[in-house]
């Protein structure tokens, strides 16, 4: 079913907008469906996913083209946060980390909302490390131990997901032999 849905190799090859890549691009095991790749894409995916709150899939694709990981599995794999899923994943990242430091948790998460929803970035490093010693250490703490937990269960599941499914057809089609025979 996957595999309607990913382009051949072929149109890979000719693809103008993936030329600058090299032959790097052309390794098998970024668009082969095998469970080893799938599994390395969803690690991947599911680590910058949680982890980087900008250019996730960009970072993706070059971890997998890095560590040989399912390219589009290692994409997909990042909207496991989506505009509908920051608020939870960056208020739990934020109390994880400040449960693991001993930061005090803030009673006013309006306050707390505001700060993680406009960090000082683009101000003077005075600003961006005021903002690392009061919401940031603790919420980079968070995402950090989340992104390599969500990778290692990504990774799990998906090769647990994939020996499931090989032995229930295994075990289809065994019964459908004995069937075949006992006829």
């Amino acid at each position: 079913m996957l595999k309607r849905l990913l382009p051949t190799h072929d149109s890979i090859k000719q693809s103008r907008l993936l030329s600058w890549l090299g032959p790097r691009i052309h390794d098998p095991l970024l668009w082969h469906v095998n469970r080893r790749a799938v599994a390395r894409g969803v690690a991947i995916g599911a680590f910058f996913g949680l982890m980087v709150p900008v250019a996730q899939i960009p970072a993706a694709a070059v971890a997998s083209l890095l560590l040989r990981g399912n390219l589009w599995i290692a994409a997909v794999s990042t909207l496991v946060s989506n505009p509908f899923t920051y608020a939870p994943i960056y208020y739990f990242a934020y109390r994880l980390g400040a449960s693991l430091i001993g930061a005090p948790i803030p009673r006013n998460l309006v306050r707390l909302s505001e700060e993680a929803a406009t960090p000082a970035w683009f101000g003077q490093l005075g600003d961006v490390w005021a903002w690392l010693t009061g919401i940031g250490q603790p919420l980079v703490l968070g995402m950090l131990l989340m992104a390599v937990c969500g990778a290692t269960i990504g990774y799990w599941g998906a090769r647990l997901f994939w020996r499931v499914k090989v032995l229930s057809k295994r075990r289809r089609q065994r019964q459908l032999r004995v069937l075949r025979t006992a006829r």
